[in-house]
């Protein structure tokens, strides 16, 4: 009897492993409180998953924070290296979006700084800075070269700031949790990120079109 018992569990654990790599192979699905407990199990596709889902949103605020840069990928990929080691401290998996955005916040808070580091260190020649390529003739493209040349006069701070809150459209309190900081505190880098960007805009030609009803 103790001879046969063996044979009897062979096919049955075969089975059992077939079923296992079935499983494994399935890809993920689920909301994003299941997604951080499928990536803090070790699962590789959810943390594939987890990159898929958010990468769009990742690089259009990285986008609007630093403009038009070469590194753009570069910082994308940093935030979710940085995500992934930092997903065991996530407190909230439901609110994994928002935590993301902090991520993405700190990371490219440091680009900015080590940006204007640099520009205290060289003066960087107009034929450096590279050009924004334009889809039409509607002083889009040109209005957007102006865009970015204000949010770069603007402490790293008070830039975060003021795209989270109005282009992101992130709330206050939204904001304000996404920069680890104070409702006041952020209220006030925001009050003073709209008083020098809406002062310089109205200066720009380009910009006169887009500013109608949107100031403070």
């Amino acid at each position: 009897m103790s001879v046969t018992a063996p044979r009897r569990q062979g096919p049955r654990l075969s089975v059992a492993r077939q079923q296992s790599a079935v499983v494994r192979a399935l890809r993920f699905e689920g909301d994003d409180n299941e997604l951080v407990r499928a990536i803090l199990a070790g699962r590789t596709d959810a943390a594939t998953v987890f990159y898929d889902r958010h990468v769009d949103a990742v690089q259009r605020l990285v986008f609007r924070l630093l403009g038009p840069d070469t590194e753009i990928e570069d910082v994308v990929h940093d935030v979710f290296l940085r995500a992934l080691e930092a997903m065991p401290r996530l407190r909230d998996p439901a609110a994994l979006k928002g935590w993301l955005f902090g991520v993405t916040i700190r990371v490219v808070r440091t680009r900015i700084q080590r940006r204007i580091r640099r520009r205290w260190l060289r003066i960087m020649d107009p034929h450096e800075v590279p050009d924004v390529a334009t889809t039409s003739d509607d002083g889009f493209g040109e209005a957007m070269r102006d865009v970015h040349a204000i949010l770069d006069l603007l402490p790293a701070e008070e830039r975060i700031a003021l795209v989270l809150h109005r282009v992101e459209g992130l709330s206050l309190e939204q904001a304000a949790a996404a920069c680890e900081t104070s409702l006041a505190t952020l209220r006030r880098r925001l009050a003073r990120a709209e008083r020098k960007f809406f002062s310089r805009a109205e200066k720009k030609p380009a910009l006169a079109p887009w500013l109608g009803g949107h100031q403070p």
